[in-house]
């Protein structure tokens, strides 16, 4: 049990440490959207452009309308965490069930 407990433990040091984003300028490497491209590249990629509306974040910018900045990252670092362990549970859960048949 102390992995798990080192596990958790380091989870959420980097969810605590996750509002240390916030210091760097500009958009985190590989979160651009269409104005990011167009700035850097001088034009939007055609899927890009066809696609961008497609999906709209849940927490765009990891805010959370109505709380502070730093306090949105932190939630959001924490509900990333709660969904990708929900995630791999079902996962395995499904997988564990086949594996029995």
């Amino acid at each position: 049990m102390k992995g798990i407990k080192k596990l958790w433990f380091g989870l959420c040091i980097l969810a605590l440490l996750s509002p240390i984003g916030l210091m760097a300028s500009g958009t985190a490497w590989g979160e651009w959207g269409a104005e990011e491209f167009s700035k850097m590249l001088g034009y939007v990629p055609q899927g890009l452009a066809r696609f961008s509306d497609l999906w709209k974040a849940p927490l765009p910018d990891y805010g959370v309308p109505g709380i502070g900045e730093v306090t949105g990252y932190v939630l959001s670092a924490f509900l990333g965490i709660a969904l990708i362990l929900i995630i791999t549970w079902g996962i395995g859960k499904v997988l564990a069930n086949r594996a029995e048949q």
